[in-house]
């Protein structure tokens, strides 16, 4: 096993502990921080897939932007937790149910073809032009409408917020 194969694993695992933790943690400060972690993961992910603009976006605006909001909600809606009532967080049904879940992914993987390269884009033309160039060429083009629809939530979003929130400052 190479070391690259072995920082996989190492940065798989802590991905996948992560976001349980983030499902299971009551405490929803503790679950945002662990989300935090699950996305600096994920851009650990794309940095290893020789994407760095992918990987500084994933930190600048999910682990900064979104979070900042998610922390700023919860601190908003005063939401409150019983940290001192210990429960069982997994049921054996929810347990078994996961597990069946990442062996059908694993069997799914193994046999098929998620692996091979597809599609025009190939890492002579990444080289070439450039992961920026090629992401903003496609998301300006193909993938406009999906992209100002998406603006257009946040923006809705960010408005409801203030509205809440100057509504319980009167």
């Amino acid at each position: 096993m190479d070391i690259s194969a072995l920082f996989f694993a190492l940065v798989s695992i802590a991905a996948v502990v992560s976001a349980l933790l983030v499902v299971t943690c009551k405490n929803p400060i503790n679950s945002a921080l662990s989300l935090i972690l699950t996305f600096f993961c994920i851009a650990t992910f794309y940095v290893m897939l020789q994407a760095p603009f992918m990987a500084v976006v994933q930190v600048i605006v999910y682990a900064g932007a979104i979070m900042v909001l998610i922390v700023f909600t919860i601190m908003l809606l005063n939401i409150r937790s019983d940290a001192n009532k210990k429960s069982f967080h997994n049921s054996a049904l929810g347990t078994v149910i996961g597990i069946m879940t990442l062996l059908t992914a694993g069997s799914f993987l193994a046999r098929g073809k998620a692996f091979e390269l597809a599609g025009p884009i190939t890492p002579n033309i990444i080289n070439q032009v450039g992961h920026t160039e090629l992401i903003g060429a496609v998301m300006f083009t193909e993938f406009i409408l999906p992209f100002e629809i998406t603006s257009i939530l946040l923006l809705s979003a960010i408005v409801g917020a203030v509205i809440l929130a100057k509504r319980n400052l009167s």
